[in-house]
């Protein structure tokens, strides 16, 4: 796992995760928080096929009190979602009543911590073709994510400056 923050705020940019593939060599990057990256980027097969540009794109991007997730390129007004909780199967769901848009998700933060999921918690809004999605934070997460900028304030960012790097 790879996590970047912002210094000033202390606030999740990005967390990323890599799993050993079917060879036992390192795999691709799954991205939990953060923009997703695009594949080939550069690559002479990108050029051939591309994926359209207005498909929605969905990514999560966390604030220091809520899990946020936002689905860009969504054009329907916010009447037509519907967004709810599926407790068998842990995750949240997102339909709209044109039949138009359909996407399940899990929060994998919560699975981590064993925390049940709360459909009172959960809320969305929708300006400017995007859909934003906002999951409160449990007091549990919140308590370790504390914990956690403690020990984070200890530790020097990687490119403060202040190293002892000498060029040749």
């Amino acid at each position: 796992m790879a996590e970047e923050y912002d210094i000033k705020t202390g606030q999740l940019i990005s967390r990323k995760w890599r799993e050993k593939n079917t060879l036992g060599g390192t795999g691709k990057w799954q991205v939990e928080v953060g923009e997703p990256t695009s594949p080939l980027l550069g690559a002479m097969e990108s050029e051939l096929i591309t994926e359209s540009s207005s498909n929605p794109i969905f990514m999560r991007k966390d604030t220091l009190s809520s899990f946020q997730w936002r689905i860009r390129n969504l054009p329907y007004p916010k009447e037509v979602y519907s967004v709810c909780v599926e407790e068998e199967q842990r995750c949240c769901v997102i339909r709209t009543t044109n039949k138009k848009y359909y996407k399940k998700f899990s929060i994998p933060d919560l699975d981590r911590y064993h925390l049940p999921l709360d459909a009172a918690a959960l809320s969305f809004t929708h300006a400017n073709n995007t859909l934003i999605i906002t999951y409160q934070k449990p007091k549990e997460i919140l308590a370790a994510e504390e914990q956690l900028q403690k020990e984070l304030k200890k530790i020097k960012a990687a490119n403060s400056g202040d190293g002892d790097c000498k060029t040749q």
